[in-house]
């Protein structure tokens, strides 16, 4: 199969405009739409439905697009394999991560990304619902949790330390938590579920933390919102320690039990699906947020402690 064409696809595709796929691949309109219409007769399936005004993926073209790309994905890694392609690594990237981690810490990387790697263009969806990384067709994602989908491989970037944080002008209105036992009727800021967690004490002890227990205000799917609700003194609320570190030191919030741990086994992973293959964008951006970001996780946490 034709690489160059499946390519044409994929950007079509991706930006639901043959003119402009063309364009980017080198090809005037003509020869682009001649060069699908091939393709589509080859597989024998129309993979774009074309009108006067609009390009749209159909059915099939869907199902074909995580393949296509997965077939350029294996070439351009045979190719580096090869020694081919190794001047300097290319392409469109699609990456996902949640919202609140890329705002905070990887936005103000992409500079010195694009000035390292000029030819890799990053496709960034970023949001704190999560994707679903296969359909989505991503090449790397960040996740926050503990490594389960047997589907996926990952390289861990962190940590994820959760703390229990509330704003110092709440704590005057309502005091301060000593005790787990105290947490009840204390206002909570939820982040997702109100499911109850563990907490350890740094000598052993167990306690559970139940939000039920609790009053839960509201319920947030963003991470970055919750921790504004916080500073604001809406309540108590469990964050992320790199989400926080800069309320920490400014004194916005303060760490509630700070002597407790919750026990969530919380790990920052960079995953790929295990079927796809390390291109070299992957591996270099991958390799990229390890060398700077891990670094400045660590010292979030060791100021922390």
């Amino acid at each position: 199969m034709d690489t160059d064409s499946l390519r044409l696809f994929v950007a079509a595709a991706e930006r639901l405009n043959i003119s402009a796929a063309g364009r980017s691949l080198g090809l005037a309109p003509a020869m682009a739409s001649a060069r699908l219409a091939k393709l589509e007769h080859e597989l024998g399936a129309e993979l774009l439905h074309r009108t006067t005004r609009k390009v749209s993926l159909s059915q099939e073209g869907e199902a074909f697009l995580p393949y296509a790309r997965e077939i350029l994905a294996q070439s351009e890694a045979g190719r580096a394999a090869l020694g081919l392609n190794a001047a300097e690594p290319s392409g469109t990237l699609r990456f996902a991560a949640p919202s609140s981690f890329a705002q905070l810490h990887i936005m103000p990387l992409l500079p010195a990304f694009h000035a390292k790697y000029p030819k890799i263009t990053l496709d960034l969806r970023l949001s704190d619902t999560r994707f679903d990384l296969i359909e989505g067709s991503f090449d790397l994602a960040l996740r926050s949790a503990p490594l389960e989908d047997s589907s996926l491989r990952g390289r861990k970037l962190a940590d994820d330390w959760r703390i229990l944080c509330a704003a110092p002008d709440y704590l005057a209105r309502h005091g301060t938590p000593q005790r787990p036992e105290d947490l009840p009727g204390h206002a909570f800021l939820a982040w997702a579920n109100t499911a109850p967690r563990t907490l350890v004490h740094s000598a052993g002890q167990h306690a559970t933390f139940d939000p039920n227990q609790m009053i839960c205000c509201s319920i947030f799917d963003d991470g970055t919102s919750q921790r504004v609700a916080t500073v604001a003194g809406g309540g108590v609320s469990i964050n992320s320690q790199w989400s926080v570190t800069k309320d920490l030191a400014a004194g916005r919030l303060i760490h509630i039990l700070p002597d407790w741990r919750l026990d969530d086994a919380s790990v920052l992973w960079l995953i790929y699906p295990r079927s796809n293959v390390l291109t070299p964008k992957v591996r270099c951006f991958m390799d990229f947020l390890i060398e700077t970001l891990k670094p400045v996780l660590q010292n979030d946490r060791r100021e922390a402690q």
